[in-house]
């Protein structure tokens, strides 16, 4: 059966939900709680709780948060390797307000020491079929690493862009059959690729031809753009629509209680790479409805890994 393989991160989450999200020089009181987080863990809870089998390529420290990582793996049925270096297994610090938005620090950690090295012989199992997925949260050149040797491997190669701040060359979106920025990440990558100018919070609002425009000067794969509330946005290369049947379209969001959005992003890669690998007759729409449905579910919880639903792909 095709598998989803996910090289990325994995953080010790601190968080705080406060009524308004920290200002400088502002001291709040809040309710703290913790867990486990980090967009690659996120995204391989996801995949294997939306039924696909799943492995997770990372970097940990040698202490209670590599424990963490392990004993989570095993209870959810997660093909963990990890490398094992001199640096604290990775951390981070995430406020949420009482309308759901978060706000995020990163403490590297052992994510930061992710070697090609490791990731090449982690990956050498790669089949036709699965889907591999990788984010910008480790080092760039093992994130390379991982996408070649899913291209090579005949897999497909899913990257989450994010976090937007972190700066990629054109070759890495070529690496990456499927791109899958939100808002902020999609504009950034504009101005940076195709010297477009365009503001995160006014992408949903672009005509669709223009937004179909927009992704095909960035790259040559399927790009998803995920827009929140307003769902997400669509834009396959002509020469190939993945089993659709129109090149650009948009695709609703899923009615939701929202009460934390941390991880919903995460959740909707994960539950498109598991749709992907296990479905993969289905035309590409139907697995960005499913990973939609399965993101709006997230968001219904509060936590990142800990809040992904156990929701079968059918």
């Amino acid at each position: 059966m095709n598998r989803v393989v996910v090289a990325g991160s994995f953080n010790v989450d601190h968080v705080w939900r406060v009524p308004a999200l920290p200002q400088a020089g502002a001291t709040l009181s809040g309710d703290y709680t913790t867990g486990p987080g980090g967009k690659g863990f996120n995204q391989a809870v996801a995949a294997r709780r939306a039924g696909a089998g799943t492995c997770f390529v990372c970097a940990l420290g040698d202490d209670l948060g590599a424990q963490l990582a392990r004993v989570l793996c095993t209870a959810d049925g997660i093909d963990l390797r990890d490398v094992v270096v001199q640096a604290p297994t990775g951390t981070a610090g995430i406020y949420v307000d009482a309308q759901g938005r978060n706000s995020i620090v990163i403490g590297a950690g052992a994510n930061a020491a992710l070697q090609p090295a490791f990731v090449a012989e982690a990956l050498a199992g790669l089949q036709p079929g699965d889907v591999l997925v990788a984010q910008l949260e480790s080092p760039l050149d093992a994130v390379a690493k991982a996408l070649d040797a899913g291209r090579a491997a005949g897999a497909t190669t899913l990257l989450n862009p994010a976090p937007a701040n972190v700066a990629i060359d054109h070759a890495m979106l070529e690496r990456a059959d499927i791109l899958t920025p939100n808002e902020t990440e999609f504009a950034a990558m504009l101005g940076r690729h195709v010297g477009a100018r365009v503001e995160a919070d006014a992408v949903s609002g672009i005509d669709q031809q223009r937004l179909h425009a927009l992704c095909r000067d960035l790259t040559h794969g399927t790009v998803v753009v995920t827009l929140g509330a307003s769902g997400c946005f669509v834009s396959h290369a002509d020469a190939n629509l993945r089993g659709d049947t129109t090149a650009c379209y948009r695709v609703p969001a899923e009615a939701a209680r929202v009460v934390d959005t941390t991880g919903a992003g995460d959740a909707f890669n994960g539950a498109l790479a598991a749709s992907m690998a296990l479905k993969p007759e289905r035309a590409f729409a139907e697995h960005v409805r499913f990973a939609g449905r399965y993101a709006s579910r997230s968001t219904e919880l509060y936590g990142a890994a800990l809040a992904m639903p156990r929701m079968p792909v059918e």
